[in-house]
């Protein structure tokens, strides 16, 4: 071993950067602060929520927006049992896949329920707006049981 002496410096590495949002995810947003939820509708049929600029499959652009839901049905979950700071709820919730009635896609949201035994498969949620809506996805404070 060497007997130089050893230097060493603090270093953060960050990639700050901002997105524009573009057309279609401008509108979705905006929408989303009148609470109303659109999709994008390929050629086919299909829909995706959140909208996509370009079909997946195709390549193709995609421009056209429909509304879709706001209620829809759960096709997977997890329950958070220790919320971390940045998660939406400081108490357990779900995040589930959630596929909004029109929609051919499924969109990832928290669903405040009673406890992991109040989720399934299958079940239908409905948006809860936030009271303050800015045109951002958290403009949907949550999903939650039909009913609740």
């Amino acid at each position: 071993m060497s007997d130089a002496p050893r230097y060493s410096a603090e270093h953060v590495l960050r990639y700050d950067y901002r997105r524009s949002l573009g057309p279609v995810l401008a509108r979705f947003f905006t929408e989303l602060r009148d609470q109303k939820i659109l999709g994008t509708q390929a050629p086919d049929g299909r829909v995706f929520v959140p909208p996509v600029e370009y079909d997946p499959e195709t390549g193709e652009a995609l421009d056209e927006l429909i509304e879709v839901g706001p209620a829809g049905t759960v096709t997977s979950w997890a329950w958070v049992h220790e919320p971390r700071a940045q998660h939406p709820f400081d108490r357990p919730f779900a995040w589930a896949l959630i596929q909004l009635d029109g929609a051919t896609t499924s969109l990832v949201h928290a669903v405040d329920a009673d406890g992991p035994e109040a989720m399934k498969t299958g079940m239908r949620v409905k948006p809860r707006w936030s009271a303050e809506r800015i045109g951002q996805i958290r403009d949907i404070e949550c999903f939650e049981p039909e009913g609740a």
